[in-house]
């Protein structure tokens, strides 16, 4: 792959070496500085950065993430920056204190640097960021910023939300692990509302062992996976209604990775998704749509010409919805739920795309979530495995699902496979 930006660093690695005593805190927030420095002119990941907090913060570290930088996803608020959400409607607006999620982490030693870009409310209208691996492509959203800055080596963590595929897609197209745990394991309280059914805080960082390290300590759960390795995983591959759209490099990929966890001792076998599936894919969008126009009733109301021509009108599909047109799209997530734990009868897992492609060329678009929806919906976690490439050298992400509740099980599946493909 063509870099123009050095490689993602490792959280875990960081954490130990400063556990260690090889580097102290504030040694390795300095580093972030000087990567955000040299390189963010370019890769415009930043909305706004604090690196005299930051710095005063890592001089009183303390915990099992002290030192690490964390880059916050510009719809979530931290205390003492800005929360813009990708929006003219809120700059310069300032939230008195941190969202939970965001005062979790620093109550785990790390260290916020900065915020970083989201499309506009973490919807569709792309920011200025730029993919890490090759800048005249896009890096994927809504959590544009987050994923681009740990796929360029700027902060070893990152967080982002999910609402259709806004952290497993830029985690594809950035080439590093994205995590998106079970719906609610993390606190959406302090961070801007689209979809209350659907958004999910997501995580971001190196690879597997890194996101898992990070939840762990955030979440308090048992759930690294960097000790023993994990014993060899069910897969299904999941070839939806939607693997046409998949490109053919992205359908080899994913039968590549099966092959590859088959040889490591994995157990593959091809699993096919019932009809509710296909019809949960259209009741996303309908639960998503109906939610928007509520959640921004007052900045469609208020601000509708500051708007993108793209939010504005799927705010005024929104408000079109009829409440039984909603009812019936919750009634069918609620089926696909039902039939969804039927299919993990027989495997652990599933394996499915991150997204159709590599991240298609140009900054116009973020790419499309299709093959994110039905899971975010399902409330199921899933992580973006990194390790494999397209013919022209760009990043192809494979995406593991697990039941609801079954983090562990995810992630440690995630680092079975991410193992396999790095063999």
């Amino acid at each position: 792959m063509d870099r123009r930006f050095p490689p993602p660093v490792s959280a875990l690695a960081l954490a130990a070496d400063i556990e260690a005593g090889r580097l102290t805190p504030r040694a390795a927030v300095e580093r972030s500085i000087e990567a955000i420095e040299a390189h963010d002119g370019l890769l415009q990941a930043f909305a706004e950065t604090d690196f005299d907090a930051a710095r005063r913060a890592a001089d009183t570290a303390a915990g099992p993430l002290a030192g690490l930088c964390l880059g916050v996803k510009d719809i979530i608020d931290a205390a003492g920056l800005p929360t813009g959400m990708g929006s003219p409607v809120y700059a310069g607006h300032r939230p008195p204190a941190d969202a939970p999620v965001v005062a979790l982490s620093r109550r785990a030693g790390a260290i916020v640097v900065g915020k970083t870009v989201t499309t506009e409310f973490a919807y569709l209208h792309p920011g200025p960021t730029r993919n890490p691996v090759r800048p005249d492509h896009t890096p994927g959203g809504s959590s544009s910023g987050s994923a681009a800055a740990v796929g360029a080596g700027l902060v070893p963590l990152a967080l982002g939300t999910q609402t259709g595929g806004s952290v497993i897609r830029p985690a594809a197209f950035c080439g590093i692990a994205g995590y998106k745990p079970s719906f609610r394991l993390i606190p959406t309280i302090g961070i801007k509302a689209f979809s209350w059914s659907l958004d999910t805080v997501g995580l971001f960082g190196a690879g597997v062992v890194d996101v898992a390290f990070y939840a762990a300590h955030l979440t308090g759960r048992d759930l690294r996976v960097d000790g023993a390795a994990p014993g060899a995983p069910r897969f299904g591959i999941a070839r939806s209604h939607l693997w046409h759209e998949a490109s053919g490099a992205m359908r080899d990929a994913v039968e590549a990775a099966g092959r590859r966890a088959a040889k490591a001792g994995a157990r593959v076998v091809d699993v096919d998704l019932p009809g509710i599936f296909a019809d949960a894919f259209a009741a996303h969008q309908t639960i998503q749509d109906f939610q928007a126009a509520q959640a921004l009733a007052w900045e469609h109301d208020h601000h509708a010409a500051r708007l993108s021509p793209i939010l504005r009108e799927t705010l005024d599909l929104g408000r079109a919805l009829r409440p039984e047109d909603y009812d019936r799209a919750r009634r069918t997530a609620r089926q696909a739920r039902l039939a969804l734990r039927d299919l993990f009868s027989d495997v652990d897992v599933l394996l499915t795309p991150s997204a159709p492609g590599a991240a298609p060329e140009g900054l116009g678009s973020t790419g499309t979530s299709i093959f994110n929806r039905v899971w975010t919906l399902m409330g199921t976690p899933a992580v973006n495995v990194p390790g494999l490439a397209s013919p022209d050298r760009l990043p192809l992400g494979v995406q593991v699902v697990a039941p609801f509740g079954r983090d562990r099980a995810c992630l440690e599946a995630a680092r079975f496979l991410e193992a396999a493909l790095g063999a």
